[in-house]
């Protein structure tokens, strides 16, 4: 799996951010969908959450209904990108999570 960090400023705060690849068959569609918003929910800050692969722009990842119309597919690459309190924690466990296939066999 490829995953890209990086840490942008915006107004001098710092914005963790990553690029990953979702390997999950379903891509980020009902279950994982619902494990990936669940996940970003227990944590204080703003994270948002785009679809590099269709271009799309970043929406709450909080959010279920913003997470499915982002139309993830299997092997498409998302960009997360949280700023705030605990934004480097939530950042690290999306990608646990990710990494982990949603936490379901394959």
């Amino acid at each position: 799996m490829s995953i890209t960090r990086r840490i942008r400023l915006f107004e001098d705060i710092p914005m963790p951010a990553v690029t990953l690849t979702v390997n999950h068959p379903a891509g980020l569609h009902a279950r994982p969908a619902a494990a990936f918003v669940k996940t970003a929910a227990a944590f204080p800050c703003r994270i948002t959450v785009r679809n590099v692969h269709d271009d799309t722009p970043p929406v709450n990842a909080k959010s279920i209904l913003s997470v499915l119309t982002l139309g993830v597919h299997q092997g498409y690459e998302i960009e997360v990108e949280s700023q705030g309190e605990q934004a480097q924690e939530a950042l690290d466990a999306i990608v646990n999570l990710i990494e982990s296939n949603f936490g379901e066999s394959e």
